[in-house]
């Protein structure tokens, strides 16, 4: 008997309920350690096919067994996965890469780029090798981590960027001439998420050079959307960026919207700044009363909050790790086995799922091997301990392993239905999904917090790093706040405690309220360093600040 949208949609919310009653089984350290080596071999099979076949180019293509540009023509694939190599453990490839990339690549080419993949990929990508260079055993230069060619390079890639910030509103325009700047005849149309996904890098980078352009720039993005948000308090998917009016107006949390929350909640962590928490929470709230229905998310109309597009996408598979840093675990867990049960029933995320169906989207059917549902399995199962985390890490890994292997890496499916491949392999496989993968099933990594603290030079001699606060930018390069700490506070902190130490005995002594004032104001702003950056993140949705 045929079964109707309804008795469809039923089905798919009582997998879900099936999935919650489920108990996976417990993996053992030896199992995880087997587990944790069959990801090291997926990792060198796509890392050495792209090295044989595609290298320099952006891309592998992984069907035919040479490469392609996509995003820009820097050895896009080699800057996403030089981290993961790290990660991995392979310090000497680690080493020679960063010196490759020194020596090959070249930002002063006539190339239109994506502004948000060139800031999240490349950018975010020679941040993170930079910050993690001290623990890869390289020589480091006098002054790191606040100085080091890789951090040189990628201020060379963001300087690139720039012009494309340089309309009224602050908003950049979506592509950008790395040699001429932005096209005249540049569409001034660009999706929510390419404005307000640059504050994680930018900031990063203007406190570790000192040069405070970025964050500014960034800021002055996120302060225009936010304006621009409508009554109930939604922002559409694609504005015009100078005259700021929205052309596509439907709301949700998916494609063309993601990353622009996301950063909100891991700027706030990041830069210890309660305002930027305070805009998700403004937005958390208008989602959950207008998108949310039955702990899945649906698309509406940002200015009535009307359903529009009654389907999940799997680029949304990032918000249950985005409420778990947030303190909503009862709302993580249930969404994410609504999203499962679709791992279940495909064998992997389709671009576009309808929920009334119960099944793909037409020409949204493919998959291409994205990161998002491995991600927030890593951050629940750090949350919870739960087991049926790694069982999805592993049903993941099996899957991709029969699905989508090739003699010349792992190509992206076009096709969940059939298992049709597409001749494409993105570097964020490399970048993202290799990486949660094992680091859902490696605990005690370093960037969980398990490794011992570090010393590093910085401005002053002496900084502390490694801590265990690394923050995640949207394509997995890992950010020590730490290093932020070391390079932007440490000297505003030590000027303030000369300030205090010099203050007027005289007036110390008569007790005069406004110099009294002033010590406790001052001395209010200080922070120690001392305390793990791990620890600072267990209350729920709580910013430590210079004040509390």
């Amino acid at each position: 008997m045929a079964c109707t949208a309804g008795c469809t949609i039923l089905l798919v919310l009582a997998l879900g309920a099936a999935l919650r009653e489920t108990h996976a089984q417990d993996f053992t350290e030896d199992e995880m350690e087997a587990i944790r080596s069959r990801i090291r071999s997926m990792f060198y099979h796509a890392y050495n096919s792209y090295l044989d076949h595609a290298f320099p180019y952006d891309e592998l293509r992984p069907l035919t067994c040479d490469g392609q540009d996509t995003w820009g023509s820097f050895s896009l694939t080699l800057i996403d996965a030089l981290d993961t190599l790290l990660v991995l453990g392979n310090r000497t490839e680690f080493q020679r890469v960063a010196s490759l990339l020194q020596d090959t690549v070249d930002f002063d080419i006539d190339v239109n780029a994506s502004v948000f993949e060139t800031n999240i990929r490349v950018v975010g990508g020679l941040l993170s090798a930079h910050l993690l260079s001290g623990r890869a055993g390289m020589e480091l230069e006098p002054g790191w981590p606040c100085s080091g060619p890789l951090l040189r390079m990628a201020e060379d890639a963001a300087k690139k960027l720039l012009p494309a910030f340089e309309t009224p509103s602050g908003m950049p325009y979506g592509t950008v001439n790395l040699l001429r700047g932005v096209n005249p005849s540049e569409t001034p149309v660009t999706c929510t998420a390419g404005v307000g996904t640059f504050i994680l890098e930018f900031a990063s980078l203007s406190r570790l050079t000192g040069n405070q352009t970025y964050e500014d720039l960034a800021r002055k993005a996120l302060l225009a959307l936010w304006e621009t948000r409508s009554n109930i308090g939604l922002v559409g998917n694609h504005i015009d960026v100078v005259t700021q009016k929205w052309v596509a107006q439907d709301a949700g949390i998916g494609a063309g919207v993601d990353s622009y929350f996301e950063y909100l909640v891991k700027g706030s962590i990041l830069l210890q700044d309660p305002s930027l928490l305070h805009m998700f929470h403004e937005y958390d709230r208008v989602i959950q009363n207008y998108t949310r229905f039955d702990d899945w998310y649906l698309w509406v109309q940002m200015h009535k909050g009307t359903v529009s597009m009654p389907v999940f996408q799997s680029l949304e598979a990032f918000w249950p790790g985005l409420q778990s840093l947030i303190g909503d675990l009862e709302s993580a867990v249930r969404t994410f086995q609504n999203y499962y049960s679709v791992w279940r029933q495909f064998g992997g995320l389709p671009e576009f799922y309808s929920i009334p169906q119960g099944f793909t989207v037409d020409k949204r059917e493919g998959y291409p091997l994205r990161p998002e549902l491995i991600e927030s399995a890593m951050y629940l199962y750090r949350a919870t301990g739960d087991h049926l985390y790694l069982q999805l890490g592993l049903d993941a890994l099996e899957s991709i392993e029969k699905i989508s292997r090739t003699p010349c890496g792992y190509a992206s499916v076009k096709d969940l239905r059939d298992h049709q491949l597409d001749n494409r392999m993105e570097s964020f496989f490399l970048a993202e999904t290799i990486k949660y993968l094992y680091l859902l099933f490696d605990p005690t990594h370093f960037l969980h917090g398990g490794g011992a603290w570090e010393e590093g030079g910085g401005t002053t001699g002496r900084c502390v790093l490694g801590t265990g606060g690394y923050i995640f930018n949207t394509e997995a390069h890992p950010i020590d706040a730490a290093a932020l700490y070391c390079c932007h506070r440490h000297d505003a902190d030590q000027s303030e405690i000369r300030n205090i130490l010099l203050a007027s005995p005289s007036a110390s002594s008569t007790g005069q309220s406004q110099s009294g004032s002033s010590s406790q104001s001052q001395s209010s702003m200080l922070r120690c360093p001392v305390q793990p950056f791990s620890s600072k993140l267990s209350v729920k949705g709580q910013v430590f600040t210079e004040n509390n």
